[in-house]
């Protein structure tokens, strides 16, 4: 009987461990806005294109 009972609580222990991580995931996700960076003044697209500009002004060899 004692297996039993050690089983039976260590399911409930993993059911519960699976619902309270899905609970929190759905709670990370529903809780952050996802935006997308504008295009005017972005320091990092500035500096992407200078990068660009530098690749195509080296001549090939």
């Amino acid at each position: 009987m004692s297996v039993t009972l050690v089983l039976i609580i260590s399911i409930a222990i993993c059911i519960l461990v699976i619902f309270i991580s899905a609970l929190t995931t759905s709670k990370a996700y529903t809780s952050v806005k996802h935006t997308v960076d504008p295009i005017e003044n972005n320091p990092h697209l500035e500096h992407m294109e200078k990068e660009e500009n530098q690749k195509k002004e080296k001549p090939k060899r």
